[in-house]
């Protein structure tokens, strides 16, 4: 017998044993020994229907044969003749003498294991065999018997149910039954016995996912030339923020930034407190629901965490999770099938390897509770699957408790109570703040090296390229509001690479093509089962948006309750000719889960994901619709501003007469909104693809009535015109009044760029004093270097305030001429930057780090004004007593229990202890000049030993923040007698007010 005949009886014998149980019946036991043939033509009425019947279980016969073939082809080689036929034999006559009726399948909880043990027990082995025969029949009938139960488990119930029904019901049963066969691994016939070989399965299972997993995708279809290369996960990857979701915030859109943020923005810092990282999120609870927009960064964290977890890799508050073993599953797979058991969970990730799985090793991973369950993508399955998936998930979860799990899916397809009940936390992804953004853009360029050849660009000019795209993003701020998420980002870096450190001239290109991502392209691109299980094309898709955005600007709102946006969307369909039949509601839940454009702030509510989307789809309406009279008659209301610059861009020539034109002409009969209106229309500038000779010459004379700036809010009203209005500011601040000047500054300081940074260094040569001052201020909206060589080192700097608000300039300020007063707001752990300035007098740190080494001081010996307030102490406080001049001193006390550690300069006359805790013992604090004392407590209370203050016989005035005075007084203590001037602030005071008389002091109350 050769292994092909064999492998088709037995594939035969399989298919006949299911059609038995399905076809026959409990009713009709003589029915069950008729060859399949004569049980289908006595089962099933009509030729037809008989021939599908036949076609559906001959699949089901291929597929077992495909399953056993080449496995009989290896074993039948140590075999003779009629070994091979009497192990065949015993199979088959097995399987005929078993019990496999439902209800033995049931009995047996359609476990495949349980069943074998059971038909062993009652049904006798073959007698006669060897004993490399008896193994074989043994691995031979196990597998069939549980192709047998995977087979019956997949079949539909059929009791009373008529034949008709019964064939649609079989229509794709063949092909199910092979791709589930086809998927199953070769457990019984390869894998090994036991758990002596979990190690070693292990140890090459996580070398598989530490590989296979660690890439990403960096192009987002923004050229030809970019096709999609991938590289390393682990070099791409950027930490996120999370929030905790608890069912009562309303998520806002981030709002457009009206005004240029400045470089400290960029810091670190700046974004801390919008969020939580993700991580510290996810060790803290072991089982976590993850929601995110569209392009959030869901999949890619899933993925990072399965190849950390199996390389062990995991640091800070993840430390915990290394030695978990990461199961990776892909909901998407699943569509239209029921979600993996545990044994199949492995199939998508490490399908090549699961043929050599221990039988149970996932269910031991899983028992033993050091397994890391991801699963991702709830929204990416139709609304019915995903009830499926939370019963799965919960049955799960019953049987292995102590697993760790995150699961991942968009707000609008699982809320934050999705999960409550199986105890899940609810995290949301945020926006990415200006420091996310920049390591993005850093990490990006840094894992795109690897590309080599495959590069737009020689490998050595990345560094130029990561530059350039920050200047833009900190120039521009529509281009960072844009750019919220790491797709939207990757699609701006691979925009700006392929351009050759380009990008387009105005927003519309890039909203244009970030809107085309978020609809459509993404989802098409990953065959998502939820997009593609529906009618319409990104026109359809856009020209509904395009009406519900117009709706909602149209009556002055950024959202609407789903049932209303669900009859707009009706209502849009029904004049939609091509797309008739399609309900409203069911196309909205659409679009909804999977367009990445809309979203739900609330229960029963819609949005747009951005502000930015909803006015620039509105404004495509109104130039489809023509509606630019109704844009003219709201150009007066900041609400509608935007909207009536992108519909500059998309309005046609006659469009855009009637627009700029209405609102030039409004400008003149309606002195009250003339400024705004002009402005507005300066500002379309920016998104005008062409105009006309009469209309530019009415735009110049427009932007000649605005100039030159005068009040504080011209600057960020002018800056929004554009680059475009540079061209009309003077060259020189000569001829202005100081007034003017200082907001001609800051106009230009707001528009930003290279052009702006030309003409700050042109204005560089004005000596009134509050012109310095805005020219100082101005350094932070600029390359910290390149403005001080260009800029500030043309000033008088001696006697000024220079503020240093990010570690830009930290590392410039050595690049500035003298200086003697310099306040540092941004945080700072190395003062090695000190010893290359010149002399300083006052010197402050709003935010100093680490354990900081103050030896650095002692080059600045001029010092007379000295802050050191932020984090945990210095090493050591030697150094002040090496500043023979320092006269006041503001020193953070965060964690010191004894002043003895205080080295206080003779000098001193003025200190001030900020953050002071009650255990802070003042005993110790003698000095025989100090005149003024600060003593601002973190918590309200009294710390020890303020009686030992009367030590300080020159103590005249007190400033006393959070102090429990009225402790102090009951004491019997009192402020010392040379005190004059009692400051206090959050105080706790005594009941009568009139004890606070009998102190002799003038006293100050806040």
């Amino acid at each position: 017998m050769s292994a092909e005949a064999a492998a088709l009886r037995l594939g035969t014998t399989v298919a006949k044993a299911a059609a038995d149980l399905w076809l026959g019946g409990r009713r009709r036991e003589q029915e069950r020994h008729l060859p399949l043939a004569e049980l289908v033509r006595v089962r099933v009425p009509g030729l037809r229907l008989r021939r599908s019947v036949e076609r559906q279980f001959g699949q089901i016969t291929d597929a077992v044969f495909d399953r056993l073939e080449p496995y009989l082809e290896h074993e039948f080689r140590g075999l003779d003749e009629s070994g091979r036929q009497a192990v065949i034999d015993g199979v088959c006559d097995t399987f005929a003498r078993a019990d496999l009726s439902d209800e033995a399948v049931l009995a047996a909880d359609a476990n495949p294991a349980e069943l074998i043990r059971r038909i062993t027990g009652s049904v006798s082995a073959p007698v006669g065999l060897s004993e490399a025969e008896s193994r074989l029949y043994e691995v031979l009938f196990a597998e069939c018997v549980e192709y047998y139960v995977r087979i019956v488990r997949s079949l539909p119930v059929f009791e009373e149910r008529a034949a008709a029904e019964l064939l649609a019901r079989t229509a794709t049963l063949g092909t199910e039954v092979a791709r589930l066969l086809e998927r199953l691994p070769d457990r019984s016939l390869l894998a090994p016995d036991g758990t002596d070989r979990d190690t070693a399965f292990r140890r090459r299972y996580l070398e598989l996912v530490s590989r296979d997993l660690d890439e990403v995708e960096l192009f987002r279809r923004t050229s030809d030339r970019a096709a999609g290369p991938r590289v390393r996960l682990s070099v791409a990857y950027v930490s996120l923020r999370a929030t905790g979701d608890d069912g009562t915030r309303r998520r806002a859109a981030r709002p457009f930034s009206r005004l240029r943020p400045d470089m400290s923005d960029w810091e670190e810092a700046g974004g801390e407190s919008s969020g939580m990282r993700v991580e510290a999120g996810l060790s803290g609870a072991s089982r976590v629901l993850l929601r995110g927009e569209a392009g959030s960064g869901k999949t890619t964290l899933l993925r990072w965490l399965a190849v950390t977890a199996a390389r062990g890799a995991f640091s800070g508050e993840l430390a915990e999770w290394n030695g978990l073993t990461p199961v990776f599953v892909k909901l998407r797979e699943y569509s239209g099938r029921t979600p993996p058991n545990p044994d199949a969970m492995l199939d998508g990730v490490a399908g090549p390897i699961t043929g050599i799985m221990p039988k149970g090793w996932v269910e031991r991973q899983l028992d033993s509770g050091r397994a890391l369950l991801l699963i991702d993508g709830v929204d990416e399955l139709l609304d019915r699957e995903r009830r499926a998936v939370r019963d799965w998930l919960r049955k799960l979860l019953v049987a292995y408790d102590g697993v760790r799990v995150v699961v991942t899916s968009r707000p609008a397809a699982a809320g934050e109570d999705w999960l409550r009940d199986e105890h899940f936390t609810a995290l949301h992804l945020d926006r990415m703040s200006p420091p996310d953004l920049a390591a993005f853009v850093r990490q990006w360029h840094q894992a795109v090296r690897e590309l080599g050849e495959d590069l737009p660009c020689p490998v050595d000019d990345l560094p130029l390229y990561e530059q350039s795209l920050l200047a833009s993003l900190k120039d521009r701020p529509h281009l960072q509001s844009l750019a919220g998420t790491p797709l939207l980002a990757a699609m701006l870096c691979a925009m700006h690479l392929n351009r050759g450190r380009q990008l387009p001239r105005d927003r519309m290109e890039l909203y244009r093509n970030a809107l085309h991502t978020l609809v459509h392209d993404r989802d098409a691109d990953r065959n998502v089962p939820s997009a593609a299980d529906g009618k319409l094309s990104l026109s359809d898709k856009l020209v509904i948006l395009r009406d519900l955005a117009w709706r909602l600007s149209d009556n002055n709102r950024s959202e609407i309750s789903v049932e209303q946006a669900a009859v707009h969307v009706g209502r849009k369909l029904r004049a939609m000719r091509h797309l008739d039949g399609l309900e409203g509601g069911r196309v909205l839940d659409q679009l909804r889960h999977r367009s990445g454009i809309l979203r739900s702030p609330a229960e029963a509510r819609l949005d747009f994901v951005h502000r930015t989307f909803q006015e620039y789809l509105a404004s495509a309406e109104a130039a489809e619709e023509d509606r630019m009279g109704n844009l003219v008659e709201r150009a007066h209301l900041d609400l509608w501003r935007e909207t009536v610059i992108m519909a500059a861009g998309h309005a046609n020539a006659r469009q855009r007469e009637e627009l700029l034109g209405g609102i030039l002409d409004r400008a003149s009969r309606e002195p009250r909104h003339a400024r705004v209106l002009r402005l507005l229309a300066a500002s379309c500038q920016e998104t005008l693809p062409e105009v006309s000779d009469g209309l530019a010459g009415r735009l110049e004379e427009a932007v000649t009535h605005l100039l030159p700036a005068r009040r504080p809010t011209d600057p960020p009203a002018l800056a929004a015109v554009g680059s475009s209005l540079l061209r009309r500011l003077p060259r020189s601040l000569g001829e202005l009044t100081e007034k003017a000047a200082v907001q001609t500054v800051r106009t230009v300081a707001l528009i930003g760029g290279a052009e702006a940074l030309g003409l700050l260094t042109r204005y560089a040569d004005d000596a009134r004093e509050t012109v310095i001052d805005a020219l100082i201020e101005a350094w932070g909206y600029f390359d910290a270097d390149a403005y001080a060589d260009g800029v500030l080192a043309g000033l008088p700097l001696q006697g000024r305030q220079v503020t240093v608000t990010h570690s830009g300039q930290w590392r410039a300020v050595g690049r500035l001429p003298a200086i003697d007063n310099l306040w540092i707001s941004h945080p700072v752990t190395d003062l090695s930057v000190l010893s290359g300035l010149h002399p300083l007098k006052r010197l402050a740190f709003g935010h100093l780090r680490d354990e900081v080494d103050l030896s650095r001081l002692e080059s600045q010996s001029s010092l007379t004004h000295l802050s050191l307030l932020g984090g945990p102490l210095p090493e050591s406080f030697d150094a002040l007593d090496r500043l023979p001049t320092l006269e006041t001193l503001y020193l953070s006390c965060r964690g010191l229990t004894d002043l003895r550690a205080l080295c206080l300069p003779s000098a001193l006359r003025h200190l001030g202890l900020f953050s002071v805790d009650a255990s802070l013992d003042l005993t110790c604090l003698t000095h025989a000049r100090i005149s003024w004392l600060g003593l601002i407590m973190r918590e309200v209370s009294l710390p020890r030993g303020v009686e030992a203050l009367t030590g300080l016989p020159r103590l005249r005035s007190m400033y006393l923040d959070s102090v429990n005075v009225a402790a102090w007084l009951k004491s019997g203590a009192t402020p010392p007698s040379t005190v004059r001037n009692l400051h206090l602030s959050k105080c706790v005071l005594p009941d009568d007010p009139a004890t606070l008389d009998t102190l002799g002091v003038r006293l100050t109350l806040r």
